[in-house]
């Protein structure tokens, strides 16, 4: 309770351009759908994705400040191939953010036969993240299990859309073999990270999503508590 006055009275005192923001965040969730990840390994991801949202210690997270969040989850694979599974939706009440991740619990995958393009899963969130509400902050919080394979690469994609007020933050899913250590966790500290206090999670494995992806949500709503209310957005 003392959290939540003290937020709210935070929020009163930012600035005029903050305070024409409808939420404190904006929250792409983008989970990997490519040939590498298989039916077993896919359902892992989607019910670990919406048991994550549901967990006490997310929902604490999810409404630590009055001002809510805004949030909306996609899958992709190759160059041509994103499919939204919610889209954009105002999390302001435990109700919202339980249906929220039902809907993405229930849905079923859009494609089976398709490389890793993460540079074009990047790039579509960016265009995606511009129909988000008016956020004083944007993420997307992209996982995968294997590195860039088909068209560009997450680099172009930064240098060639609207990136410049988003920060990405990935989830690594590490395969038993360690080829995460060896590749696939310096590619995404190296390629993948953007912006300001970026940051990765290590999955051991499909059977560690949910674990991976309930540490990073509390990780990235908690870092845009009273600090971030009172901080200034970038132009």
């Amino acid at each position: 309770m003392i959290r939540w006055l003290i937020s709210a009275g935070l929020a009163m005192l930012v600035s005029p351009l903050q305070a024409a923001e409808t939420c404190r965040l904006a929250l792409a969730l983008a989970m990997d759908i490519s040939t590498s990840v298989d039916p077993t390994e896919d359902a892992l991801q989607r019910q670990g994705l919406a048991a994550a949202l549901r967990a006490p210690e997310v929902q604490d997270a999810f409404f630590s400040s009055a001002m809510p969040v805004a949030l909306s989850a996609y899958e992709w694979s190759g160059r041509f191939n994103q499919a939204v599974l919610l889209d954009w939706v105002l999390i302001d009440s435990p109700a919202t953010l339980f249906a929220a991740a039902e809907q993405i619990g229930l849905s079923r995958r859009s494609d089976y036969s398709h490389p890793t393009a993460m540079g074009h899963a990047l790039a579509f969130g960016a265009i995606h993240m511009e129909r988000a509400p008016r956020c004083l902050f944007q993420t997307i919080d992209i996982s995968g299990d294997g590195s860039n394979n088909d068209g560009y690469g997450p680099q172009t994609a930064y240098r060639h859309f609207a990136f410049d007020r988003i920060v990405v933050n990935g989830l690594v899913i590490n395969a038993a073999d360690f080829e995460g250590e060896l590749y696939l966790i310096p590619f995404f500290q190296n390629n993948v990270l953007h912006g300001p206090g970026a940051f990765l999670e290590v999955a051991n494995g499909f059977d560690d999503f949910e674990r991976a992806m309930r540490r990073k949500l509390e990780r990235e709503l908690k870092g845009l508590e009273i600090g971030a209310l009172s901080a200034t957005p970038t132009p």
